[in-house]
């Protein structure tokens, strides 16, 4: 059995969550969560970072670690144990523009139970669930501020 890691990121912008859709000749993938390949040289958090940035166009700023998922798949003969890290992000605004490379059909921001209900898999759901805890948290300390003039300027362009 082969491993692999990946990372990926929980985005939020106000209070709304970036998904992607995921459509390889017109089988449904579903719904899932930004994530991608660790590269030779990167920490995780730069991983989950570029991965974001590369699937989606968002641009965010990690505020914490949320956890791990793992799950085993089949790439031709191959069984596969993959582990991903998964970080809370900032978004920086409503932007998003699905990676085609990567059959990545369409992405969007969504409200919590929206995004719970269209995302395929039970592992990010779980992480969703995490994240979004986190983020509630973090607003009730004062640690999620985010930057309301970015998004007005983003707007009017």
């Amino acid at each position: 059995m082969a491993e692999a890691t990946s990372c990926g990121g929980v985005v939020i912008f106000r209070g709304k969550i970036l998904l992607l859709y995921k459509n390889y000749k017109n089988r449904y993938d579903g719904w899932v969560l930004p994530k991608g390949t660790v590269e030779e040289g990167e920490t995780h958090e730069e991983t989950a970072l570029r991965e974001v940035k590369e699937e989606t166009g968002a641009v965010g700023t990690i505020k914490s670690y949320i956890g791990t998922s793992e799950y085993t798949f089949r790439a031709g003969d191959e069984l596969i144990d993959k582990q991903v890290y998964w970080y809370l992000m900032m978004g920086e605004s409503y932007y998003s523009k699905p990676q085609r490379e990567e059959y990545f059909v369409d992405s969007g921001f969504y409200k919590f139970h929206e995004a719970y209900h269209l995302l395929r898999f039970a592992n990010e759901k779980q992480i969703l669930e995490d994240a979004y805890e986190r983020y509630h948290q973090l607003r009730k300390k004062g640690l999620w501020i985010e930057n309301h003039r970015n998004y007005i300027k983003k707007e009017q362009e």
